[in-house]
């Protein structure tokens, strides 16, 4: 079955948050193809990050590239449609962070985004399984979420073979739907190509792109890595 074209997708996690604007601005120019929010609460993760303000003010500084936000927050619901009506083009959530997957899952679809539902390191992916009718992107955490600059955890390749499996099942039962396998936490160089012969197509990459000093390059060889495999 045919792959969609691979996105890469930096995390501002790892921006230089005193010139946002003109980072982002930078890695889109320099070949990234969305620009990927962590939004953390200090609640469901112990960290505390960024709000729909920063999205709407990239907008309004002129970024129109995607942006891909994963809500790692509960309650989902509310802090979603804030998102929405900010800017977002896709937005995912943690299926144990909602009480009603189904309904959150619907509601950011009917807001005008893309959906999707993120699974822990060691979440199973037993609630995908009944809502591929409403999921446009899975997502799978390779790291325990709350921080940056984390170690790949390597059992992921494992998971994204089954998502991999799960998602060409249900896409080549159903003509005309896609629906986006994405992996973050830990995606460098180096490992980019087996994670995309495992099965991913989306790459969310914070350091790895942020750290170095030249985007373009790190981009270009992120690429070239997916291509061999």
């Amino acid at each position: 079955m045919s792959r969609q074209p691979a996105v890469i997708a930096p995390s501002i996690l790892s921006a230089d948050f005193a010139r946002l604007g003109e980072e982002v601005d930078r890695v889109i120019a320099d070949g990234a193809d969305w620009v990927h929010f962590d939004v953390m609460d200090n609640h469901y993760v112990p960290n505390l990050t960024i709000g729909p303000m920063i999205c709407e003010a990239l907008r309004k500084h002129g970024v129109s590239a995607p942006i891909d936000v994963h809500l790692m927050v509960t309650p989902v619901d509310e802090l979603a449609q804030m998102f929405a009506k900010a800017g977002a083009s896709h937005i995912s959530f943690h299926p144990e962070a909602t009480q009603h997957i189904d309904r959150s899952l619907q509601a950011i679809r009917d807001a005008g985004c893309t959906a999707g539902l993120v699974f822990n390191p060691a979440t199973p992916l037993d609630h995908l399984r009944y809502v591929m009718d409403k999921v446009d992107l899975v997502l799978l955490m390779s790291v325990n979420p709350g921080f940056g600059g984390q170690s790949f955890i390597p059992s992921a390749l494992d998971k994204l073979r089954e998502a991999r499996k799960l998602i060409d099942a249900y896409v080549a039962a159903h003509p005309g739907r896609q629906i986006r396998l994405e992996i973050d936490g830990g995606v460098k160089i180096d490992n980019i190509g087996a994670i995309a012969a495992a099965g991913a197509d989306t790459f969310v990459a914070g350091s790895a792109i942020f750290g170095a000093k030249d985007y373009a390059a790190t981009i270009r060889a992120m690429r070239e890595a997916i291509a061999k495999a």
